[in-house]
């Protein structure tokens, strides 16, 4: 089993959700684990060259448009390569890090990871198992205000990954270790 482990928190030492991804990394057992850490190796932002040159057939597009999708192409590569991909995603003001949002802008192409159709949108990433490890201080995960785990479930699904399993450890402020020890069980049963 192949895994692709993103990890988004700006924390590097002391974090939550990096524990998360660590544990259950291990939980999974002995895998291929291609590592893309966002804090560590920031992503470039898309640019209006990266805009022109993704909806630009390959074989038109300039010198300048090809170099503009090569970090995008190497991450597209890493996601279709793994079987299970497993996110760090710490709840940053009620949605995810820039650091994530700038790696689902740079994978979410028309034509490569979805396409639209007749019928509408189709998911091209498919047969993926996706396991996001959450944290937040006080915002209950699946809450009105938790605008991290739906959007990673809307726009994870619209791309075709829609066996998204949500772990979470929402309550950090108020008991950080009754909360820890439950996502810790959380993840100890994705064993199963």
């Amino acid at each position: 089993m192949s895994i692709l482990r993103v990890d988004s928190s700006a924390n590097t030492t002391d974090s939550v959700t990096r524990a998360m991804t660590d544990r259950i990394i291990a939980t999974l057992g002995d895998t291929d684990v291609t590592v893309r850490d966002l804090a560590l190796e920031p992503l470039p932002q898309i640019t209006g060259t990266w805009a022109v040159a993704r909806a630009t057939p390959a074989e038109t597009r300039s010198p300048e448009q090809a170099e503009a999708l090569i970090e995008s192409d190497k991450l597209v590569a890493e996601l279709m390569a793994a079987d299970t991909i497993v996110i760090g995603a710490p709840l940053y003001n009620f949605s995810v890090p820039a650091s994530l949002k700038a790696w689902i802008d740079l994978i979410a192409r028309t034509g490569v990871t979805f396409r639209y159709t007749e019928t509408g949108p189709e998911g091209l990433v498919k047969g993926k198992r996706v396991i996001i490890a959450m944290a937040s201080g006080g915002v209950p995960a699946g809450s009105p205000a938790d605008f991290n785990t739906s959007y990673l479930k809307t726009v994870l699904g619209f791309m075709g990954m829609t066996d998204v399993t949500i772990v979470s450890a929402d309550a950090l402020a108020k008991d950080p270790e009754g909360t820890m020890a439950r996502a810790n069980d959380a993840i100890d049963a994705l064993a199963a």
